[in-house]
């Protein structure tokens, strides 16, 4: 492995651990709002930077108070939606329509986290994919122009 490639993993993970204890409250229950999901956008840029958003989705979720259910379903919904989508990107080239598909997929694939919460926590499935949906649809459909607008200047793909 390549210095380059530890060190932007290193920097992507922390980056994610630091905005989701920022906004703790919104990021673990059944309404969640964890701003640090639009980094799950660059990967739409490069599929490598996969590594850092699940190193930080794991290193995040030892802080949950749902303890080693977010480490199992948060860490495991991340990696199956995460490889999903780098496969669908060997098939779609267009920067936009990556994005709109990342959305979409996180958005859909919630149902992991809603049956999560619904064993920790006893809540109603279906009502708590509806509500934990909704928060990765507005984080990551607000998050894709902004990182369109990143990698304008900043160029993700020969960052890693």
């Amino acid at each position: 492995m390549k210095i380059k490639f530890l060190a932007t993993s290193g920097i992507i993970a922390a980056l994610y651990i630091a905005v989701t204890l920022l906004v703790t409250p919104f990021g673990f229950t059944e309404v969640q709002f964890r701003v640090s999901e639009m980094f799950n956008h660059l990967v739409a840029f490069n599929p490598r930077f996969a590594v850092g958003i699940i190193i930080g989705v794991f290193i995040s979720n030892i802080f949950s108070p749902l303890g080693i259910y977010d480490l199992v379903f948060g860490v495991g919904h991340s990696m199956i939606t995460l490889g999903l989508f780098i496969l669908i990107c060997k098939f779609v080239k267009n920067i936009w329509a990556r994005l709109i598909i990342n959305t979409l997929l996180f958005t859909c694939t919630m149902f992991i986290i809603a049956f999560e919460l619904n064993l920790a926590l006893e809540l109603p499935f279906f009502w708590t994919w509806l509500t934990v949906a909704a928060g990765e649809f507005v984080v990551l459909a607000v998050g894709a122009p902004i990182m369109y607008l990143l990698n304008k200047r900043l160029n993700f793909k020969n960052l890693i």
